[in-house]
């Protein structure tokens, strides 16, 4: 352990014997951290000696760490990206694992506009699975009683596809609902939801929410707790209750089913198991609630029971907290795990803790851990002939951040993330962290993340609709706007028109179509959260008067910023500035219609 480390303190006792032996593993695996980790880099070099990848350089059967420290490099995913596409194309040799790989899980997209794509084994399944088994024995030591009624999660498949050689490619969630392991679950008091499979698992976004909404307003006294994946998809289930909850209403009232659910196993599902008979005092309690309009509260007003919300309000999701706020009437939000696509990570062991006093704690058996410091002023430049000096998981020091660094059974090794992450502490050997960021990220409305090479591109490609107009982009910035349900982004765009004589702004139409050129130039995954999801609302772009960047170098200066090194930020989010950009709008655009996008990737 760091020298100077700072222990967090024991864990409560169980408060049944059901839950011991899970929190007993959590104090063995973070007692022995460093053993541990030093075990499942054996284990996965070992099982992995014959691969493709570690022969490359030459590692020669080596399973200890300083070995694989001298000879591994470390990696983004654009190294690995030509033996992926082999992967993907349908090469079946033990490239990254000597098990096959099972299928590609989506991660979010690169520079070139499509989905990483991580390979991953069906042993992996399991390994996530466990870390799922210690999160209700965790929050049991906190909020008592979860036994004794139910949880209404709004859970979503997304749309998934094949490769050329015909693996399934899809996201990590989508994987999991739709694995035996979910579907098959033998019933758990602690995990029972009020949404049925058939309503998870209905590819239709619409179909899904409006009965995962209906079953749950059916059992809004059995309620316990409330949650989504993000903040974001838990907002946009009330804005759905919002607009639908008349005919809601009138299921409910009628027992009849809405006509609009077409999926054949989903309405038979519906209609004979939650349906069974009208319940008009249900439809007119929700009748009562959402027709005055007033939706202060009324996560708790529908749901009375409700004793905590289950969201991820960390990172670029903090910016939904106070519209949770809001609507839930103040009720504390756990976030009880830390995962992504490339591998799980560790859980919150105090998850009822404010979102700003969040801190995962890393389970040392779920990968090999590494960490790059991580410096702001100077990020450090990796290449083969000076390899970076990276820290282990058990040396890592109170205070400081890092990039994370993993390596996984299924087959990354020493692969960068792009987390930044705070070494807030330790518990027992095992260090927790606050997430800092996405390493690059300037917008993100819920699983979309834009950098700033991809907008400025995009903005490019926009503004080049204003050339035959003799008008130019002088100057640009953006914001994430989640006050409306779903959020959007707001591009704010100073114009130059070069005619003097017209001295005329750009017609609206075609400002309306520069929305929709930078919606069509940005990722995948934010175009599926257009198209498919909704999850993301129309592009804005909103233009300025002239001289409003130079007010903004102004507000800067008068801040404290160097003159000389000022440059316009490209994402805002301080509230003044915000405010002094929104009181100098001349126009505001949308995009006509949505962007372009298919599940089928590009070959």
């Amino acid at each position: 352990m760091a020298v100077g480390s700072q222990l967090s303190s024991p864990l409560p006792p169980p408060p049944s014997d059901r839950d011991a032996k899970a929190l007993r593993f959590i104090e063995e695996v973070t007692t022995n951290a460093d053993a541990v980790q030093q075990r499942v880099l054996a284990e996965i070099l070992s099982r992995n000696a014959n691969t493709e990848y570690v022969n490359r350089f030459r590692l020669n059967g080596a399973t200890d760490r300083d070995t694989y420290k001298s000879k591994i490099p470390v990696v983004t995913y654009e190294d690995l990206q030509p033996d992926i596409q082999r992967i993907a194309n349908g090469d079946r040799s033990p490239i990254f694992s000597s098990t096959p790989i099972s299928e590609f899980l989506t991660s979010s997209g690169t520079s070139a506009g499509e989905r990483k794509l991580m390979p991953t084994i069906q042993e992996e399944m399991e390994r996530r699975q466990l870390l799922y088994s210690l999160l209700m024995p965790i929050m049991n030591l906190y909020v008592p009683g979860l036994d004794k009624g139910k949880g209404l999660y709004f859970l979503f498949v997304k749309a998934e596809t094949k490769t050329p050689g015909g693996l399934v490619a899809r996201p990590v969630l989508t994987s999991y609902y739709k694995s035996d392991i979910f579907k098959t679950r033998p019933y758990d008091p602690f995990n029972d939801y009020t949404s049925p499979n058939e309503a998870v698992l209905c590819a239709d976004s619409f179909q899904s929410m409006y009965t995962q909404m209906l079953c749950g307003l059916l059992m809004r006294e059995q309620v316990l707790r409330v949650g989504a994946v993000f903040a974001s998809g838990l907002l946009r289930a009330i804005r759905f209750l919002q607009l639908n909850w008349k005919q809601l209403a009138h299921d409910i009232s009628t027992g009849t089913l809405n006509p609009k659910i077409t999926d054949p196993c989903l309405r038979e599902c519906i209609v004979s198991k939650y349906l069974t008979n009208p319940n008009p005092e249900v439809a007119e309690f929700i009748s009562k609630e959402c027709s005055t309009e007033e939706w202060e509260g009324i996560i708790t007003r529908i749901w009375p029971n409700t004793k905590y919300l289950d969201v991820i309000v960390t990172g670029a999701m903090a910016q939904y907290i106070p519209t949770l706020e809001f609507y839930s009437g103040g009720l504390p939000m756990a976030c009880t795990m830390y995962a992504s696509s490339e591998c799980y990570f560790g859980v919150n062991l105090k998850p009822m803790c404010k979102p700003s006093e969040v801190t995962y704690t890393i389970m040392p058996n779920m990968g090999y851990f590494e960490f790059l410091p991580h410096h702001t002023s100077s990020p450090p430049v990796l290449s083969r002939d000076s390899p970076p000096r990276l820290v282990d998981l058990a040396d890592v020091e109170v205070g400081k951040e890092y990039e994370l660094v993993i390596t996984t059974y299924a087959g990354l090794r020493r692969y960068r993330v792009g987390d930044v992450l705070e070494v807030t502490g330790f518990h027992n050997a095992a260090p927790q962290f606050r997430f800092v960021r996405r390493k690059n990220v300037l917008l993100s409305i819920d699983a979309d993340k834009t950098d700033e090479a991809e907008l400025q591109k995009a903005v490019e490609n926009a503004s080049s609709l204003l050339r035959e107009l003799n008008t130019s982009v002088v100057e640009y910035t953006s914001y994430a706007d989640t006050k409306t349900i779903p959020g959007h982004y707001v591009i704010y765009w100073e114009l130059l028109v070069k005619d003097e004589a017209a001295n005329s702004p750009p017609p609206a139409e075609i400002l309306n179509q520069c929305c929709l050129a930078i919606e069509e130039s940005l990722n995948s995954v934010y175009r599926q959260g257009r198209v498919a999801d909704n999850s993301i609302g129309p592009l804005e772009i909103r233009v300025v008067k002239n001289g409003t960047f130079e007010e903004l170098m102004d507000y800067a200066i008068s801040r404290g910023a160097s003159i000389n090194q000022y440059k316009a930020p490209r994402c805002v989010n301080f509230t003044p500035i915000v405010e002094l950009l929104d009181s100098r709008v001349v126009s505001v655009h949308f995009s006509p219609t949505k962007p372009h996008w298919t599940p089928e990737r590009r070959r």
